[in-house]
């Protein structure tokens, strides 16, 4: 196992791939880690390096402060400044996506290009993130995991032998360390930083995505000039996991085109 040393203790990352090949850094939703990429991971080019991680109290990272995007974002600098040496590509999905908006606004030095999976400039609102903190500070995550997987995935996968493991993995999310994450969420609008963005952009999203809905992946595609925009039909907030084969094929020519000098 491999971890960064913060402030605050160990941030868990993996690295695969050649060393010193162009490198790509994934950055997760919200109650999953590093292993939400598993699947789509042996499908895409074999000639770069993917550096994934688990968020401040998510997966084996330790928890910081983690209720902003900006000190998520200064764990993901750091990672590419430590592992990569070089600039990436950045693949972020859900609050990943929004880390994803703030390391390439931050330190456009260390972005070449940007996925944008299943996210937005800015997701649900301050009263919604507040009312999901009340719920797990009460009863836990088992009390909300049904509904979260609902929006996660769409009926075909709940309805398969594999969505026990991602309620496992969600419930056995640290709860201080899911609470510091919607707390960054309930206060993060990138918006205005967002538009501004000049880079190659791939947006991706669910049709069935009862979390960041195709719309409102799209809408923020539209913020940055010359975006592209793909939805992956029957799949929900985690098309990565419901059909890795179709997220690759997007993924891949992407990555090829971008990834390298």
């Amino acid at each position: 196992m491999q971890a960064l040393t913060r402030p605050y203790g160990p941030l868990h990352y993996r690295a695969d791939g050649p060393v010193g090949a162009p490198a790509v850094v994934f950055a997760n939703s919200l109650g999953t880690d590093l292993r939400l990429w598993d699947a789509v991971l042996p499908l895409l080019p074999g000639d770069l390096r993917y550096i994934r991680y688990d968020k401040q109290g998510h997966g084996l990272s330790s928890l910081g402060d983690g209720s902003d995007i900006a000190g998520q974002a200064a764990d993901a600098i750091a990672l590419i400044e430590a592992v990569a040496g070089k600039p990436v590509v950045f693949v972020g999905l859900s609050i990943g996506g929004l880390i994803a908006q703030a390391v390439a606004s931050l330190r456009p030095d260390l972005v070449r290009a940007l996925v944008l999976s299943n996210t937005a400039a800015r997701l649900g609102t301050a009263e919604s993130w507040q009312a999901r903190i009340d719920a797990v500070a009460r009863q836990g995550l088992e009390h909300i995991a049904d509904g979260i997987m609902e929006r996660w995935f769409a009926p075909a996968f709940r309805a398969g032998p594999d969505l026990p493991i991602w309620r496992n993995m969600l419930v056995r999310t640290p709860a201080d360390g899911y609470i510091a994450a919607c707390k960054a969420l309930s206060q993060a609008d990138r918006t205005a930083e967002t538009a501004a963005l000049r880079l190659p952009v791939l947006a991706i999203a669910g049709d069935a995505d009862g979390a960041s809905p195709a719309e409102l992946v799209k809408a923020t595609a539209d913020l940055i000039p010359g975006a592209a925009f793909h939805v992956i039909p029957g799949t929900g907030h985690l098309p990565c996991v419901e059909d890795p084969a179709a997220y690759a094929a997007i993924l891949s020519p992407f990555l090829r085109a971008h990834a390298h000098d």
